[in-house]
């Protein structure tokens, strides 16, 4: 592979990744929430118990800084909460709270409903390997970052 091939490559995914955030960002489903609060509130639902910000940082696109001010919006609004982690005394743990789990279920769906749509150019073979793919970009990446 050339450095051409793949740099023609991270351009197509670039491009795609801007052009579906616009769309996504205009539609209408995000109830009061921005796309990166709800990327917070998403990430969250998945993890049982909560998760250190550290962690959370690993699965959205913000600097630690700007991570924790938006944390602080979302406890604010009683999205999220704070408490305790069992593990290290000294550290925190964020966990959603009814409130923001019902929000993210209701922006989630409606939100789900916009990816499939978006996606419908594809076939079940080409959104497989479009799976696969990035799952190994993403795997390869961070085995060297933490090399």
């Amino acid at each position: 592979m050339s450095a051409r091939e793949a740099n023609a490559a991270w351009e197509g995914v670039l491009t795609a990744h801007a052009t579906l955030m616009r769309r996504f960002g205009a539609t209408d489903v995000w109830n009061g929430a921005s796309m990166r609060e709800y990327d917070v509130l998403y990430t969250l639902a998945k993890c049982t118990g909560g998760t250190r910000i550290s962690d959370l940082q690993d699965h959205v696109l913000l600097s630690q800084p700007a991570l924790s001010r938006l944390v602080d919006r979302l406890e604010e609004r009683g999205l999220v909460e704070r408490c305790g982690d069992p593990l290290d005394a000294r550290a925190r743990r964020v966990s959603l709270t009814e409130a923001g789990r019902k929000i993210q279920r209701s922006i989630g769906q409606a939100h789900a409903k916009d990816v499939a749509a978006a996606m419908s150019s594809l076939t079940q073979d080409e959104l497989s390997q479009l799976a696969e793919l990035t799952a190994k970009i993403t795997s390869n990446a961070l085995l060297r970052s933490q090399s």
